[in-house]
């Protein structure tokens, strides 16, 4: 059944949302899948699902965020980790990342991504998320899903990126180890992603952990214009995206290796995005540009 959010989408912008659903559908028949007789991979994935939210998340990519992708011929055939920065509060970034890879792949990729273990336990966007190709973000779901020669977004920031306050936007967090030692456990080239402009989308003045272990998220953010707009303040501003893809990075070694060993490996690929981020930030003209 399509959603009331579809169907508002349809009335608003009918002959976009008709033009959105052929594309998406030609680039989802594309894209190669292994499915049971209910329509679902083995973790969850749906593209009848898919091709509806896509949609939604089409128009956002399109005419509200206005994305721009570079270097989408970076991605390479086969398996891929691609390493992204994480900003903005809501994983909307993701969202764009998972669009552009349908909708401007060559070929279109559906871009698996690594949640967060308290993700699936949310209403509604849990269930959407797994629906969309995100699984728990645990070794083996990732090693498996390389091993069938999937693309694998992952963000090594957690929700350290997510969640951090707008003073230290474009400022890499900690990554974790985890995604260098499956790259080389299974041998997947590494593929550095930058978003700019998802750190302008909701600026906040104060974050609360304890609020949002009470809800089960790790964070409560304040957005900055609550106060002023009340529930508008919550939706994310209409910031450009510009979005730069990388040169695959390939890695070799064991991947039992002790910390100091892989983080030396982990931090070339963070000197990598943080010379994308401050190349990107150059680039562009404007926030909202």
């Amino acid at each position: 059944m399509r959603s009331n959010l579809w169907l508002a989408a349809s009335l608003v912008a009918p002959s976009a949302v008709a033009d959105l659903e052929e594309e998406v559908a030609e680039k989802l028949a594309r894209i190669p899948t292994q499915l049971n007789e209910y329509g679902f991979d083995p973790w969850g994935f749906h593209p009848a699902t898919t091709h509806r939210v896509l949609v939604l998340s089409a128009l956002l990519y399109r005419y509200y965020f206005r994305v721009e992708l570079h270097g989408v011929d970076n991605f390479p055939p086969g398996r891929m980790l691609l390493i992204a920065n994480h900003a903005g509060q809501l994983p909307l970034d993701a969202s764009m990342l998972m669009v552009g890879a349908v909708l401007e792949g060559h070929p279109p990729r559906i871009l698996r991504g690594m949640a967060e273990y308290w993700m699936p336990t949310l209403p509604f966007v849990g269930t959407m998320g797994v629906r969309m190709g995100s699984v728990v973000g645990t070794p083996k779901n990732c090693v498996d899903l390389l091993r069938r020669d999937e693309a694998v977004v992952v963000f090594p920031e957690g929700v350290r990126g997510l969640n951090k306050p707008f003073r230290q936007r474009y400022r890499l967090q900690r990554f974790g180890l985890g995604f260098m030692r499956l790259a080389l456990e299974t041998d997947t080239p590494v593929v550095p992603a930058v978003v700019i402009g998802s750190e302008e989308q909701a600026p906040t003045v104060a974050n609360f952990p304890s609020l949002g272990r009470l809800i089960g998220a790790p964070a409560f953010p304040i957005p900055a214009l609550l106060p002023l707009l009340g529930p508008l303040g919550l939706l994310p501003l209409p910031v450009k995206y510009h979005v730069h893809v990388g040169e695959p990075m390939h890695f070799a070694g064991n991947p039992n290796d002790e910390d100091a060993a892989i983080a030396i490996k982990v931090d070339r690929v963070k000197a990598e995005m943080r010379g994308m981020i401050e190349r990107g930030l150059r680039a562009r003209s404007g926030i909202f540009f």
